[in-house]
C-alpha cells in the first residue's frame, strides 16, 4: 500500500470539511500537541508505552523484512525465515459472513437476513474503476511487491520515529485482507479483541496469513476478496452490498464518482459515510480522485471535473429479518422453520448462523398473487387497527402438493403494545408463530361426515336430531368412555331440532344434535382418526383431545393445519403436509437439504368426492349460501361457542383457503355476539358473517388466472338412498299447455324432459296428460319426464312437440346467513 495508508494506526487524509467530533481518534491526536497541558503523568507513561510498542512493531516488521537476506548465514536466522513463511496451521479463508435472501415462487426477494449485509461477487462483476480506486488509495504497488511490501514499512517506519507519534502504516492490501478476514471470522469478544490488538504476535500472525494466502492465491483472487469482505459503512458490507446500498445498482455498474467515493470510505467508515457526514465523505472522494491522478491512473483534468460534482446518492435501505417484509408472517414462518427444524443444523445456534451467515437462498411457495389477494381481504374486512380490537387470519394451501401459497395476518409483524402489530402469527401452529391456536367450530364437523361417507354411508342415511342431547355412550380411542351426561348440548341460535336430518341437509345446515348423533354411529375415534389422517392436531403439538364435542370443534388449531386438511378434500382424498420451502442453495451454490414432501392417500378417492359433493351444497343452500365463486367450490362455516371466534374453511380443485376471525385478548372475554367494527355494524358474527367473505374475496383474486376445474361425481352407492336433499312437493302440472307447464316446473327448479305424446281422453290435445314421477314428495332439482295428449287417438307419424326454449338463467338472490350454523356448544 502506499506510504500514510493504514488500517491500523496511520492518519486518514481527512478533509477540511469534517467536524472535529466525526474524525478517528487517531485523526484527533494529529492535529493537536502529543500532550496537552492537563494530561497527567500517569496518561504521559501509558502514551510512551504506547508509542515505544508501536516504534518497535515497525522496526520487528522491518526485521522481519529483511531477516530472511541479512541473516541467512546463521542457522537460527535461516530456520526462523522457514518458520515465518512456512503456511500456518489452522488457515481458512472461509466463514465470512454473507446475507440470504427469502424468494417467493416466483424468484422475488420477500425478505433479507444478514449479521453483515454481504453479497460475494466475482472481480468480473466489479466496475475496474472501482479496483483502481481502492489500489490507488490503498495499496498502489499491490501487484508489484509480496505479502509484505518492505519498502512502505520502512517509509512508516522511519516516518512514525521522526514524527515522535504513529503517523503512517505500512500494512499491505493482503495484510488488511487477513486483518478483516480474522475480524469476521471472530465468533467472541475474546476473539475479537485478539485480532484487533495492538501487538506484535497480532501482527506477526498477520504477515505470516498474508505470506500464505500469497502462495495459495492470485493478486486478483486476494483483491476480489478484499473488496467483497471490506466495510463500506452504514451497514454495508463488500462493495456489492455497498453499491446496492448508496447507489441503487450493482458494482459493476459504478461510475469514476461513485467508485472514488466507496474506495474512500474504506479507511474510516463512520467517519465517511456520505449518509452522515457528506461534506467529509465528499473532500475524502476527491482526495482518491487526486491520489488517481497523482499515479496517472486518470488524466488530471477528469479528476478536476469529477471532484467539482456533488455527491448523489440513491439509498436502498436492506433490513434484516421479517419486519419490513411485504408477507411478513410468512416470512415468519419460513425463518422459524430454517430454526427449529434439525435438518438445517443440530442446534439453534448452528441454524441461526446458517440463515444469517450462510448466503442462502431460499426458494419458497409463497404465491404473490394469492398473497396479495389474501392480505387485501382480510384487511378490507378487519382492519389491522380496527375500533373493536379484533384480528383475522388467513392460509392458502395448493390441493396435492401441500404448497403454502399465502399466509396472512391483519397485523403487522411488531410489538404487540403497538395497535396494529403482533408477534404472534396466528395462521401458524406455536412451533411457527406462538400461537396455542383457537377452537375451530363447525370445520370440524368434515372429519366427521368423511368418517361417515368412509364407512359408507349413503347420503340419504337419516338421523334424528333432538333439540338437546346428552354426550354419553362415547369411547375413545384407548376405550374408554368420554363425555359429560350431566352436560346436555344444544343446537345454535336458529334452534333447528326435533326432526330428522340426512348426511346432506344435516351438513348444508351445520345441525350440532345431529353430528353427535352422527359422531356416536361412526363412532368418535373414528372421527378422531380421520381428521389424523388429514394432519390435524391441536396447535400446541399435541394430539386431539378425544370428547364428545370433537365434531362441534372444541379442539384448539391454527388456520393452516385446517386449511391443509380441507385441501386435501380438493386433492381427492390425497393429504400433503403443509410446506414453504422448495429449495435452498448456499453461497457456493451448493443445493441444501430441505423438509421433504409428505404426501399420501389419506381416504379413498371415491369418499373424497362424496366429501365435496356434499360440502357444495355448505355454498349453495346452507349456511354460507351466496359465497359460492362461479366455479365447483366446497366449503363448511364454523361459529364457536358463545360467538368468540368464527371461522370458514373452503377449497376448489385448484385451492384451499381457511379464514379464522376473533379477539387476540380471549375470545370468550371479548366475543362476537354484538360487534360494531369501524362504524359498521354486525350484531351476532357467525362464520358466514365475515370469515366467508374474506374466504371469497381472496379465492377469487387468487384464482383469477386460473383455469376451473370440476369436482368428481361420487360413486352411485352413496346415491342408493336418494340424494339426501330434502323432500319436496312436485305439482300436477296435467291438463296445462306444454309451454306452462315446463315454465312451472323450471321456476321450482326441477329438470324436464319431454316424451313421446300419449292418447288421452282425459285431457285435451296438446296438453299434459302424463307426468313422471307423479305429484307429491320428491327429491328436490329431480327430473320430471312430461307426456302430452294427442286427443283420444293418436295419428300415425304425429311428431314429438318442442320443448320450449330455457329462458336466460338470471343469478339467484344472495340471502344473509343462516343464523347459528353450528359450533356454538363446543364444550371440552
Amino acid at each position: 500500500m502506499s506510504a500514510g495508508v493504514d488500517d491500523d494506526s496511520g492518519d486518514p487524509e481527512v478533509g477540511p470539511g469534517v467536524p472535529f467530533s466525526a474524525r478517528p481518534r487517531s485523526s484527533r491526536r494529529s492535529r493537536r500537541r502529543f500532550f496537552a497541558p492537563s494530561t497527567s503523568r500517569r496518561e504521559r507513561a501509558r502514551a510512551f508505552r504506547g508509542l515505544s510498542t508501536l516504534s518497535g512493531l515497525s522496526g520487528l516488521l522491518v526485521a522481519l523484512v529483511l531477516l530472511p537476506t541479512t541473516c541467512a548465514a546463521g542457522i537460527g536466522a535461516r530456520d526462523a525465515a522457514r518458520w515465518f513463511r512456512s503456511e500456518p496451521e489452522g488457515l481458512t479463508t472461509s466463514g465470512v459472513p454473507q446475507r440470504s435472501r427469502i424468494l417467493d415462487a416466483g424468484g422475488r426477494t420477500i425478505a433479507t437476513f444478514f449479521y453483515q449485509n454481504r453479497v460475494d461477487v466475482p472481480l468480473s462483476q466489479i466496475a475496474p474503476v472501482l479496483r483502481i480506486a481502492v489500489l490507488a488509495i490503498e495499496d498502489s504497488r499491490f501487484y508489484d511487491h509480496g505479502a509484505i511490501d518492505a519498502q512502505g514499512t520502512l517509509r512508516a517506519f522511519l516516518s512514525n520515529l521522526g514524527s515522535g507519534q504513529v503517523t503512517q502504516g505500512g500494512s499491505g492490501l493482503t495484510q488488511q485482507y487477513v486483518k478483516n478476514l480474522l475480524i469476521t471470522q471472530a465468533e467472541s469478544d475474546a476473539e475479537r479483541r485478539e485480532a484487533q490488538e495492538v501487538s506484535a504476535a497480532r501482527k506477526i500472525r498477520e504477515l505470516r496469513y498474508a505470506v500464505a494466502l500469497e502462495k495459495r492465491f492470485t493478486k486478483d483472487e486476494i483483491l476480489r476478496r478484499y473488496l467483497n469482505i471490506a466495510y463500506y459503512g452504514d451497514g454495508a458490507y463488500g462493495v456489492e452490498a455497498a453499491s446496492r446500498h448508496y447507489f441503487s445498482k450493482h458494482a459493476s455498474e459504478l461510475n469514476l464518482a461513485e467508485a472514488a467515493l466507496l474506495a474512500g470510505i474504506i479507511r474510516y467508515p463512520y467517519a465517511y459515510d456520505p449518509t452522515q457526514h457528506p461534506t467529509a465523505a465528499r473532500d475524502r472522494r476527491n482526495v482518491v480522485l487526486k491520489r488517481m491522478a497523482d499515479l496517472g491512473w486518470i488524466d488530471r483534468a477528469t479528476a478536476d471535473a469529477t471532484a467539482n460534482l456533488p455527491i448523489r446518492l440513491k439509498v436502498d435501505d436492506v433490513k434484516s429479518g421479517c419486519v419490513s417484509s411485504e408477507a411478513p408472517f410468512f416470512c415468519d414462518y419460513v425463518q422459524r422453520e430454517i430454526l427449529t427444524n434439525p435438518v438445517f443444523g443440530q442446534t439453534p445456534d448452528v441454524r441461526e448462523k446458517l440463515l444469517k451467515r450462510g448466503g442462502l437462498t431460499i426458494r419458497t411457495t409463497m404465491d404473490r398473487r394469492a398473497q396479495k389477494a389474501a392480505q387485501r381481504a382480510v384487511d378490507a374486512h378487519v382492519p389491522p387497527k380496527n375500533s373493536a380490537g379484533k384480528a383475522a387470519a388467513e392460509v392458502m394451501v395448493e390441493p396435492g402438493t401441500g404448497e403454502i401459497k399465502a399466509m396472512v395476518v391483519d397485523r403487522r409483524l411488531g410489538p404487540d403494545k403497538e395497535r396494529g402489530k403482533t408477534w404472534i402469527n396466528f395462521a401458524a401452529d406455536a412451533s411457527h408463530g406462538s400461537s396455542i391456536g383457537m377452537q375451530a367450530g363447525s370445520t370440524f364437523k368434515a372429519f366427521t361426515l368423511a368418517a361417515a361417507l368412509d364407512e359408507g354411508m349413503p347420503f340419504g342415511t337419516r338421523l334424528f336430531a333432538p333439540r338437546k342431547y346428552t354426550p354419553v355412550g362415547y369411547r375413545n380411542c384407548d376405550g374408554e368412555r368420554v363425555g359429560d351426561p350431566s352436560k346436555a348440548l344444544g343446537n345454535a341460535a336458529d334452534g333447528e331440532g326435533g326432526k330428522k336430518f340426512s348426511l346432506v341437509t344435516g351438513t348444508q345446515h351445520s345441525v350440532n344434535t345431529f353430528f353427535l348423533a352422527l359422531e356416536k354411529e361412526v363412532g368418535l375415534c373414528d372421527s378422531v382418526k380421520m381428521a389424523e389422517k388429514l394432519g390435524m392436531r391441536q396447535a400446541s403439538g399435541k394430539p386431539l383431545e378425544e370428547v364428545p364435542s370433537f365434531t362441534l370443534g372444541s379442539n384448539p388449531v391454527s388456520p393452516l393445519r385446517l386449511a391443509a386438511a380441507y385441501a386435501a378434500f380438493g386433492a381427492r382424498g390425497k393429504y400433503c403436509a403443509p410446506i414453504a420451502i422448495k429449495k435452498i442453495t448456499n453461497a457456493a451454490g451448493e443445493e441444501l437439504e430441505v423438509p421433504p414432501r409428505e404426501c399420501r392417500q389419506a381416504m379413498d378417492k371415491g369418499v373424497a368426492d362424496a366429501v365435496n359433493h356434499v360440502l357444495t351444497g355448505v355454498l349453495t343452500k346452507g349456511t354460507a349460501r351466496g359465497m359460492g365463486l362461479g366455479r365447483d367450490a366446497a366449503g363448511k362455516t364454523g361459529t364457536v361457542d358463545d360467538y368468540s371466534a368464527a371461522w370458514f374453511a373452503g377449497y376448489t380443485p385448484e385451492l384451499a383457503a381457511a379464514v379464522w376471525v376473533g379477539d387476540p385478548r380471549g375470545g370468550y372475554k371479548y366475543p362476537m355476539d354484538s360487534l360494531c367494527m369501524d362504524g359498521r355494524c354486525y350484531g351476532a358474527v357467525f362464520g358466514a358473517t365475515i370469515p366467508a367473505p374474506i374466504w371469497r374475496q381472496s379465492m377469487l383474486g387468487a384464482l383469477s388466472d386460473t383455469p376451473a376445474s370440476s369436482f368428481r361425481r361420487p360413486p352411485s352407492h352413496f346415491f342408493s338412498e336418494g340424494s339426501g336433499e330434502e323432500k319436496v312437493k312436485l305439482l300436477d302440472v296435467r291438463g296445462l299447455k306444454l309451454d306452462e307447464a315446463v315454465k312451472r316446473l323450471r321456476a321450482a327448479e326441477f329438470k324436464v324432459r319431454v316424451g313421446r305424446p300419449v292418447k288421452s281422453r282425459e285431457f285435451a290435445r296438446g296438453s299434459v296428460a302424463e307426468m313422471t314421477p307423479g305429484p307429491g314428495s320428491v327429491e328436490p332439482g329431480e327430473t320430471v319426464t312430461l307426456r302430452v295428449s294427442t286427443g283420444p287417438g293418436p295419428r300415425d307419424g304425429d311428431p314429438l312437440p318442442p320443448i320450449p326454449p330455457i329462458p336466460p338463467i338470471t343469478p339467484p338472490p344472495t340471502f344473509p346467513a343462516l343464523p347459528g350454523e353450528g359450533g356454538q356448544q363446543a364444550p371440552g
